[in-house]
């Protein structure tokens, strides 16, 4: 998977047009900061198209966000209805927020990683676990940093290509 970085295109913020790529942050940057975060933020569609945010545990590996949820938890059942959902870091000031697919895996194909890496992270053992494991790939990524002034030079989009 290829990351395509560029500026995203955002009227009334004062984010400069194309401007040949100058302070768009890195994709190894982003990744950092999704392996790193300690709380993410999950955001899903009920039925009638009302937004649900809630908080999440999870982890970066593979190139994709994983994360476990209750079968019958609102965000299982919004995710059933609509894979379609956006995952966000804990951290405004370094913002970093993923859209992409949700898909429930089967136990064979949840990576062999992700209990261990789980486990390293909030010492819970996931090796066990019965409840439904997702995994988000982005599609579309958005970041900046807050500092000052930085906002306006970091704002960075990415596409996903493979």
């Amino acid at each position: 998977m290829r990351a395509v970085a560029s500026r995203p295109h955002m009227p009334g913020y004062g984010v400069a047009e194309p401007d040949e790529g100058k302070g768009l942050l890195s994709w190894t940057w982003a990744q950092r900061r999704l392996e790193k975060a300690h709380n993410y933020w999950i955001a899903t569609s009920r039925s009638d198209g009302r937004p649900h945010l809630m908080p999440v545990w999870g982890v970066w590996l593979d190139h994709a966000f994983y994360f476990s949820t209750g079968a019958k938890s609102r965000k299982a059942r919004n995710l059933r209805a609509e894979p379609r959902c956006a995952i966000s870091t804990e951290r405004g000031d370094e913002a970093v927020i993923v859209e992409g697919v949700a898909a429930r895996l089967r136990p064979s194909a949840i990576p062999a990683g992700f209990a261990p890496a789980y486990k390293k992270k909030y010492g819970w053992d996931m090796s066990g676990n019965e409840e439904p494991v997702y995994r988000v790939r982005p599609e579309k990524a958005f970041a900046f940093i807050e500092h000052g002034d930085n906002f306006l030079k970091t704002a960075t989009r990415w596409k996903f290509r493979k």
